[in-house]
């Protein structure tokens, strides 16, 4: 059916309506009210009469100034919560949520709010959902928020510590977390976010028998495997990989002679290489690996350590480590936030290459330090340090901007997702939301 610039009456909660199907069709076929230009809905052919919805009339009133104009504008009396849960009946959400944020930029980011844990301080990690949403693990807890903001229940690791948590989609949420001696539990779990409810576990097994581990760092393939570094009792230290979708185990990397795999800081998937990053940092070790793993050939095919190098002072320790395919470099920082680059071309594990431009702090580390995170973003790059995160831009990875809120002490872990950067605090658990402000309109 064509559509036309026949006018069409609408009854909301006894307030009266009137806009065209040019309107409507903005909402997009896949929304209630685009769907209904239908022919089925004979919303057209009704001859001016109202087709009456039982809802929210001044939320409604912002959502069809929305699809008329492409502006949202919230008057005092709606709340956004309010106006949200209108959205997402109508089908419209995503309008909303394009309208009220820009597309992620770091250099534009601006602090929307602050969340207040329920506990004070030792936060663990925070990871940021696919559809705008959080968790928060905080010892053996992990406090799950959906894109509102809005706590689901939390969910309660039976005083096992949560390593890390890792998101599968909006439903659902992975969490690895220790053993407990003499318990023989610990590993990975697949949960609801909604309710918590536990799904599968992911078992880890080694000479056909099932061993209870430790999982640490998580990361997720765009194909549904999982992966972690594991630490069990005997032979069980490496990497362990599953399929996510029946929680069946894979394959399993095990850990080298000399080498660290089992109590990796951060396993990265690298989609264009079809490899895996693994780092394991000073002080979780006392010295650093760093190596990319072919699950394919069940080989190393490159790595770095720090073993036997001479460090001139503690400060070129590495802190955290990130490949960059785009640049085929590792990206590393100490804990001045001093970035330093490995050419990953190179077959032979090479030196770092520090950049001394993008220092800076410098003077003592606080008495409690929370030591630096990297990540990146739509060619980005974000490095943590104390109470503020910088973001770096350009071929030389210069600093462009930097994001710092003081409130609640040093950030101890940050995450970017769904056009969102959040950063948890360490001393107060409090963790902050930043969301890129849509262009002026000229």
């Amino acid at each position: 059916m064509g559509i036309k610039n026949d006018r069409v009456k609408f009854n909301v909660g006894g307030r009266v309506f009137e806009t065209t199907a040019t309107t409507l069709a903005n909402a997009g076929r896949n929304s209630m009210l685009g769907a209904m230009l239908d022919e089925n809905w004979n919303l057209l052919q009704d001859n001016g009469s109202e087709k009456f919805i039982d809802r929210n009339p001044d939320c409604f009133s912002v959502i069809l100034d929305l699809l008329r104009t492409g502006e949202l504008y919230i008057p005092q009396n709606i709340s956004e919560k309010l106006l949200y849960r209108e959205a997402l009946f109508y089908g419209v959400l995503d309008h909303v949520r394009s309208a009220k944020w820009g597309q992620f930029d770091g250099n534009r980011l601006r602090l929307s709010q602050s969340v207040q844990g329920q506990a004070p301080g030792d936060g663990t990690a925070i990871r940021a959902g696919p559809d705008g949403g959080c968790c928060v693990a905080h010892g053996c807890m992990v406090h799950v928020y959906d894109w509102m903001l809005d706590e689901h229940n939390p969910l309660n690791l039976d005083y096992q510590r949560v390593n890390d948590v890792g998101w599968v989609d909006p439903n659902n949420i992975v969490i690895g977390v220790s053993e407990r001696l003499g318990r023989g539990d610990g590993g990975i779990g697949l949960f609801s976010s909604h309710d918590g409810e536990l799904r599968y576990k992911f078992q880890v097994s080694h000479e056909n028998h099932v061993k209870s581990y430790t999982a640490s760092a998580l990361s997720f393939s765009s194909d549904y495997k999982i992966f972690s570094s594991c630490k069990g009792r005997s032979n069980e230290y490496g990497v362990g990989v599953w399929d996510q979708v029946t929680g069946k185990q894979i394959d399993f990397f095990y850990e080298p002679l000399g080498w660290s795999l089992g109590d990796a800081d951060k396993v990265q998937w690298l989609e264009g290489s079809n490899c895996l990053l693994v780092a394991t940092m000073f002080p979780r070790k006392d010295n650093c690996y760093i190596s990319l793993l072919d699950f394919r050939e069940k080989k190393m095919v490159w790595c770095w350590s720090d073993v036997g190098a001479t460090l001139a002072v503690d400060e070129k320790r590495v802190r955290d480590a990130i490949a960059m395919e785009d640049n085929s470099s590792i990206c590393v920082v100490n804990e001045f936030e001093e970035l330093g680059f490995m050419d990953l071309r190179s077959s032979a594990a090479n030196s770092v290459r520090w950049s001394s431009r993008s220092r800076l702090m410098k003077g003592k580390m606080p008495e409690e330090p929370c030591y630096p995170k990297l990540a990146l973003h739509g060619g980005q790059l974000f490095s943590s340090m104390n109470d503020c995160i910088s973001v770096f831009c350009g071929p030389e990875w210069v600093l462009t901007s930097r994001l710092r809120r003081s409130y609640g002490g040093s950030i101890c872990d940050f995450s970017i997702g769904g056009d969102r950067l959040f950063a948890l605090h360490s001393e107060e658990n409090v963790f902050d939301i930043w969301e890129t402000p849509t262009p002026p309109i000229i």
